[in-house]
């Protein structure tokens, strides 16, 4: 027969196994309740994880504490009312974190640099950013950090591909003499002779600093002081760039035209391969205007064009009476999902039926079933037109607008 002492010990051990077992069951169903509760709050403050960040993030010390992280401020005090219950265990932290330090910016030093989804080599491709853009940095997590772009976008990008800059450093730059190139690819040399040794490939869209004009050159300097000499007939002083860009139907499908042919890239951005909506981003940017990165975005914005019959469905008559050259067209996948399926595609409209796309290859289609091109499967799944050109839209900004472009020569 068990001591008194030792039945005494026995019934404690049993109570606290029990109030253990009770505390943690009570401490997960507490963290799920947090979870649920912080991703009905994101939906509603921040649903495109694209361009905003609304992020649990582990804490390392307590695990009853949470943690999260956002990248717009203007969201916090409406977040902490959406998480009052936790009030007392929440931190909410806003990047750029304290991992940034000074250098919050980055400038970037290839032709195309890639950004991907996640800080990995490996993670699939988000988008590209080319040569003398500067983008913020958020977050750093080894030889990745975390940036965002002019138009917005949030993603990956290796260390090796950014200058890093203080406000007073990517300051100068942005107010640096700097030439644009225009040319769809090229290089810079290392002298003022096209036989001189090359010091990088270059992309139309690309951004050097001006250091010293020659005869048949400009002398330029790269984001981390390399210097080089670019073709004068292949570029422009960036600020006669600017002021030359007049967007119009003509020289939006004019450019859009330049990349036929061109491989299809799924994040690509640039003339050497695009993906859909990076071919109708490119477009327009070399017409001076920043346009949302991805086709479901693109189609959140500008004027809705009345293409689709009562049922939903696309209706090839009121499309031909309705658009206008440059337009952009958005479909989705499936024959028939009706206006409401998810955008995957966007087109630029040429006029009279015809379309130019990246699938595959930039191609010109149409959607008139007499046509040659005519693309079943492309016009079937139209869903959507929008138009920005003439649109007031504060998604739809002038380069020479832009703080991340910003100049005063």
């Amino acid at each position: 027969m068990a001591t008194p002492i030792r039945l005494i010990s026995t019934i404690l051990l049993l109570l606290t196994q029990n109030l253990s077992g009770t505390f943690a069951q009570s401490d997960t169903a507490s963290a799920e309740k947090f979870k649920q509760l912080l991703e009905e709050a994101r939906l509603e403050l921040a649903p495109d994880k694209r361009t905003s960040i609304v992020e649990q993030v582990p804490s390392a010390d307590n695990p009853q504490k949470y943690i999260v992280q956002i990248s717009d401020s203007r969201i916090k005090t409406a977040l902490e009312k959406k998480l009052k219950d936790y009030a007392n265990q929440l931190t909410i932290l806003t990047l750029p974190d304290a991992s940034v330090g000074e250098q919050a910016y980055g400038v970037v030093q290839l032709s195309v640099a890639n950004l991907r989804t996640k800080p990995s080599h490996a993670a699939e491709m988000a988008t590209q950013v080319l040569l003398g853009t500067v983008l913020d940095i958020l977050q750093k997590d080894g030889a990745d950090l975390r940036v965002r772009t002019p138009e917005g976008y949030i993603a990956w990008i290796q260390r090796s591909s950014l200058t890093l800059m203080d406000e007073d450093a990517v300051s100068a730059w942005k107010n640096a003499k700097r030439i644009m190139y225009t040319n769809d690819f090229g290089k810079s040399y290392s002298a003022p002779d096209a036989n001189s040794q090359r010091i990088s490939d270059l992309v139309y869209g690309d951004m050097l600093a001006l250091v010293a004009e020659h005869e048949q050159f400009y002398q330029v300097a790269y984001p981390d002081g390399r210097t080089g000499y670019v073709a004068k007939e292949e570029a422009l002083p960036f600020s006669d760039w600017l002021n030359s860009r007049q967007a119009n139907a003509q020289t939006i499908l004019q450019s859009a035209k330049t990349m036929l042919g061109l491989p299809y890239l799924w994040g690509g951005t640039s003339v050497k391969a695009v993906d859909c909506s990076g071919f109708t981003k490119t477009s327009f940017f070399m017409n001076g205007y920043i346009i949302p990165r991805d086709a479901s975005q693109q189609a959140l914005y500008g004027q809705s064009i009345d293409i689709l019959d009562k049922n939903g469905d696309f209706d090839p008559a009121k499309a031909l009476k309705n658009l206008r050259p440059a337009d952009l067209l958005f479909f989705a996948g499936g024959k028939k999902p009706g206006s409401q399926a998810r955008v995957t595609h966007v087109a630029l409209y040429l006029g009279d039926g015809e379309f130019i796309h990246a699938a595959g290859t930039v191609r010109i289609n149409s959607m008139l079933k007499a046509a040659a091109n005519y693309d079943d499967f492309q016009t079937r799944t139209v869903v959507a037109a929008k138009r920005y050109l003439g649109v007031q839209d504060s998604a739809i900004t002038k380069v020479a607008d832009s703080p991340y472009y910003q100049t005063t020569n």
